[in-house]
């Protein structure tokens, strides 16, 4: 699933492409995709037919984007969502789902989405922040982070600190590739308990999560398959500096050690056994 780095790749492109032009229509192909706008695809494509796109905002995964009318269209890509920019006489994609044309003829916004667990939805009144994801935290490249707030919020839970780095209501945009990442880089194993944590080695954590995500930004996020890419439709390149994430039975590139593969959550963290030893229970 894409993380903050995929998703703010998508808004600068977004950005660049779609702030300041105003929308002629807006086709649903496939009502999953606009299953959160209760209302229904008639209602979607009408509200939207003659609104002016202001700007492109980020909250952790999800994107907003402000309308003149003070609503917002809230967009999630899931696990292969895509808003790609294409010029009107491409050929629509095998998974098109919804369809921006806008009033100057120009490139046409689409959403592609191949197995439909994104989605976009109207936010009423949501151009500010949309109430839909008002509960999730500021990222930590949100200018209004409050550093000192979340250390003393991490250190105050008892769990495991790669749970918390996943948990989107404490820090948002931050999932399972960039959290084993960061880890590494601090030297910290993803079951070490939270309220163990010193308050220097939780602002080290914390200083690393924005270093990956920064360069993962830079490099256009991470890409593995076709499903993750940019309004251009271009991959990401940041998987060839990973130094932990799927590196499994690989040398360590601090100390050798073979890189290990745990189970977590339905899913897999990776460590280095040395620079990362397990916490005694």
């Amino acid at each position: 699933m894409p993380e903050l780095p995929e998703v703010e790749t998508v808004r600068q492109g977004l950005s660049k492409w779609v702030a300041g032009r105003t929308i002629a229509a807006a086709e649903v192909h496939h009502p999953r995709a606009i299953r959160r706008h209760l209302p229904g695809d008639a209602h979607f494509s009408a509200v939207l037919a003659g609104r002016t796109i202001l700007d492109i905002s980020r909250r952790g995964k999800y994107l907003w984007l402000p309308l003149d009318s003070g609503d917002a269209v809230i967009a999630h890509l899931g696990m292969s969502g895509q808003l790609l920019m294409q010029p009107a006489e491409a050929p629509d994609e095998k998974h098109l789902r919804v369809r921006f044309t806008f009033t100057d003829g120009g490139p046409q916004l689409r959403f592609v989405d191949q197995r439909t667990f994104g989605g976009l939805s109207v936010s009423e009144g949501g151009a500010e922040l949309p109430g839909e994801i008002s509960h999730i935290a500021r990222d930590p490249m949100d200018p209004l982070f409050d550093d000192e707030a979340f250390v003393a919020r991490l250190r105050g839970r008892h769990t495991e600190i790669k749970r918390a780095l996943l948990d989107q209501t404490l820090i948002s945009g931050v999932g399972n590739i960039y959290a084993d990442e960061a880890l590494w880089r601090a030297k910290l194993h993803g079951a070490r308990p939270t309220d163990q944590i010193t308050r220097p080695a939780a602002k080290r954590l914390l200083a690393h999560v924005r270093d990956v995500l920064s360069e993962a930004i830079v490099a256009g996020g991470t890409s593995f398959d076709e499903l993750y890419v940019n309004v251009n439709g271009e991959s990401g390149y940041f998987d060839r500096s990973l130094n932990a994430y799927g590196r499994e039975n690989e040398p360590c590139p601090r100390c050798g050690a073979i890189i290990r593969r745990e189970q977590f959550m339905n899913r897999s963290s990776f460590s280095c056994p040395r620079c990362q030893p397990r916490p005694r229970r």
